[in-house]
């Protein structure tokens, strides 16, 4: 009996032996496949190229930014709240809103703010070729450059979005991509109150914060949000004014690390 019993223990634990052996090597197998799918993706993520998103500049200063694209009902209530802080922001604007606004684009830059590329019709980028691109790029530089006297040197992408191909286009023709740190969210429809909690709890030194224009609430908070950050000690400059031109690295958050004794100007 004990000879029966011990053979029949010995087959179940050579079955379960068999059962593991066999699920170890599925494991194998899929660890195996899987290690390169990893690393190509960690070499993919450390290709990958990034707008600016801010600076790590720790001398209190902030852009704030403006995307035009639609209206412009409220362009001299802007322009007046910023020049009540003596703030000079930085306004993309499409191609298509130069056309329809272009009072606006000249009250805006008489004002003393930058007027840059935010695209010609506001298309997602990284859906168009290379040449679209470019030509979406140039046709609103153009516009820009027909009214102000000044070729932009920085671009927006709409929506925020970008890959490498943009960002290869815009390099190879000499203009910037600037993204934002701080995102106001105010075409959401957030009350004012909202907006300048949300701006103010997350700006720091070297953000870049983004507006739109022609949005219900954001005259109001602009202005609460300029007084609050004035009072804790923080002046406005225009982007190009803002970022390093040279001697910089850019991180993994986009943000512009300085390596030296820092360029700052326009292009």
């Amino acid at each position: 009996m004990k000879n029966g019993k011990y053979k029949i223990l010995t087959k179940r634990h050579l079955a379960v032996a068999l059962v593991l052996a066999f699920l170890l090597a599925v494991l194998v197998v899929i660890a195996a496949a899987a290690i390169p799918y990893a690393y190509a993706n960690a070499v993919a993520s450390s290709r990958r190229k990034l707008p600016i998103y801010c600076t790590d500049r720790a001398d209190q200063v902030i852009s704030i930014t403006f995307d035009a694209a639609w209206g412009d009902e409220d362009t001299q209530e802007l322009i007046d709240i910023l020049a009540r802080y003596n703030a000079k922001a930085t306004f993309f604007v499409t191609g298509e809103w130069v056309d329809r606004c272009t009072d606006s684009v000249k009250a805006l830059h008489d004002a003393g703010h930058e007027i840059m590329n935010h695209s010609d019709t506001h298309p997602h980028m990284p859906a168009l070729s290379r040449d679209e691109m470019i030509r979406e790029i140039n046709t609103c530089s153009d516009k820009i450059q027909a009214i102000t006297g000044v070729r932009p040197p920085l671009f927006r992408a709409p929506y925020g979005d970008y890959d490498n191909s943009l960002i290869e286009t815009a390099d190879m023709l000499k203009i910037a991509c600037i993204q934002w740190d701080v995102d106001s969210l105010d075409w959401k429809g957030l009350s004012a109150g909202e907006i300048t909690k949300r701006v103010t709890s997350q700006a720091a030194s070297g953000s870049i914060v983004l507006f739109h224009n022609g949005t219900k609430n954001t005259p109001q908070a602009l202005s609460d949000i300029l007084r609050i950050l004035q009072e804790e000690g923080y002046t406005f400059l225009p982007v190009s004014e803002m970022i390093y031109t040279e001697n910089y690295t850019l991180n993994h958050e986009g943000r512009q690390i300085f390596n030296g004794n820092p360029s700052l100007g326009p292009f």
